[in-house]
């Protein structure tokens, strides 16, 4: 099983892209830092239970909708961002190399 930490941190992005907010808005509602906000979205970091309530607060919803996260897989736009950052990481060696593979897969 994932850990809980990752589970959650990637649920808490959810609901923050769902809000479109940045994580320095979320950060700045909730009356963290953006730095701990990404610590949390990457699973390093987990709140406090009065830090959830605040993430609550700032997202508009319950406590319990930060542990409904195994209930879908990645949307097609969730897997384009991942792609996208994907590519924004790699050299331009790679990024010719993905295209040629996604050509190919696409005919």
């Amino acid at each position: 099983m994932k850990d809980i930490k990752v589970l959650f941190g990637r649920r808490i992005k959810e609901l923050r892209k769902n809000c479109g907010l940045s994580q320095e808005e979320l950060a700045e509602k909730a009356e963290v830092s953006s730095k701990y906000i990404s610590r949390i979205e990457v699973g390093q970091s987990f709140p406090s239970i009065e830090t959830l309530a605040k993430l609550a607060d700032a997202l508009n919803v319950e406590l319990k909708d930060f542990f409904e996260f195994a209930h879908k897989a990645p949307s097609q736009k969730e897997l384009k961002e991942i792609l996208n950052s994907l590519l924004k990481e790699t050299d331009e060696e790679k990024v010719r190399l993905i295209v040629k593979v996604a050509k190919a897969i696409v005919r």
